[in-house]
């Protein structure tokens, strides 16, 4: 019998917080989604009481855990500083909590540098994100068919799939059956096309909206880099959500990324936003390996005509402007389109033709600026964060 919400409330309901109130009455919960088992869900509360509420999420998990047909549950603490509080010295309006796993230890409520070296996921050899400065580009299938090229110049590829509000992952490779755990502990990535994949949107609806605050969204990521039973991989690919917001500082802080790649159409608007995410990266002590132009040009498969509908070489001259690799250019073509939509991308149903080839260079130059990069036993970057 399938777990529900009504269960779930029911076993936090038990549970009492500072003062004695049932924790369902304390106005603190975000929503709860319950999906084949899983359960996801946070608790919102004022920054100077984080101490106190860690053991309430301690409690709070435990319930949740011992409902029947429960297999797993994240859940998170966010702390907020209430408008007019004080302290000794700036504080930021709201203050972020670190990111991290259910179970793992109390997170600090204030942000400040790191000067440890950031810990690498056992059996990847090397992390890149593949990112965008907007929505709509065609980032995740310039993504899926570079990480396919990549798998076609012989590595062993892993694809995460690192945008909780909108995973494209299921879509693109057709999946729609759900991971299974490793004793119950670590889930196990779904494999497609020769490539280890996992993605938030395996384990909800398709239609179920991700209502989750910076802090959930930073934690789900955690665990799906280093609680999901990845093995060993020469390269994993991050598809990340476009813009420059907290799944970025996360995958910047919590792995050493070896570097990123930018997706960007040719037009002035998209290359505003391309320059926003190189910019963001190289703040954060990640190497940009360079930048792909999407859509680059519209070759008519009636009468041959070329026509440069979002412009053309924007994206190149722009790498040269900043100074970054430029990766190659991807035509916009009914192919490419079709067979993503249709989640059976090109490198990998139609190797021989020439949109997997246009991939696969790429691959090919993503591959040589990854050798030719500095070692991925950096430090973490310091992240200030202001009012």
């Amino acid at each position: 019998m399938a777990v529900t919400k009504e269960q779930i409330q029911a076993a936090l309901a038990t549970v009492a917080v500072p003062g004695g109130a049932p924790l369902t009455e304390a106005r603190v919960l975000s929503e709860i989604v319950v999906t084949d088992g899983k359960v996801f869900f946070s608790l919102t509360v004022d920054a100077a009481q984080v101490k106190a509420w860690e053991a309430v999420r301690n409690r709070a998990e435990a319930a949740v855990k011992a409902v029947p047909g429960v297999t797993s549950a994240l859940v998170a603490l966010t702390a907020e500083r209430t408008a007019g509080a004080t302290s000794r010295g700036p504080q930021p309006a709201h203050v972020a909590t670190q990111p991290r796993a259910a179970g793992a230890p109390a997170a600090h409520t204030h942000a400040h540098p790191a000067d440890k070296v950031v810990p690498g996921i056992p059996g990847v050899e090397a992390i890149i994100a593949v990112a965008s400065g907007k929505g709509g580009v065609g980032k995740s299938t310039t993504a899926v068919n570079l990480a396919l090229g990549l798998r076609d110049l012989g590595l062993k590829v892993g694809m995460l799939d690192a945008d909780i509000y909108g995973p494209s992952l299921p879509k693109l490779l057709a999946i729609k059956e759900k991971p299974q755990t490793v004793d119950g502990k670590r889930l196990k990535p779904i494999e497609r096309y020769g490539m280890s994949v996992m993605s938030i949107g395996f384990l909800i609806d398709e239609e179920t909206p991700m209502i989750w605050r910076g802090p959930m969204v930073m934690s789900a990521l955690t665990q799906m880099l280093r609680e999901v039973e990845w093995g060993k991989l020469d390269v994993l690919v991050v598809d990340m959500p476009p813009g420059t917001g907290d799944a970025q500082l996360t995958m910047a802080q919590q792995v050493p990324l070896k570097g990123a790649v930018i997706v960007s159409t040719p037009q002035d608007l998209a290359l505003i936003d391309a320059r926003r995410g190189v910019a963001m990266f190289k703040k954060v002590n990640v190497p940009v390996l360079g930048v792909v132009e999407n859509m680059s040009y519209f070759l008519c498969p009636e009468c041959g005509t070329r026509s440069d509908i979002f412009s053309h070489g924007g994206a190149r001259h722009e790498a040269e402007r900043l100074g970054v690799p430029f990766l190659g250019e991807v035509p916009l073509h009914m192919t490419i389109r079709e067979k993503s939509d249709a989640g059976l991308p090109v490198v990998a149903t139609e190797p021989d033709g020439a949109h997997a080839k246009i991939y696969r260079d790429i691959a090919a130059n993503v591959l040589a600026q990854i050798k030719g990069g500095a070692s991925s036993g950096r430090q973490a970057p310091k992240i200030v964060i202001e009012a």
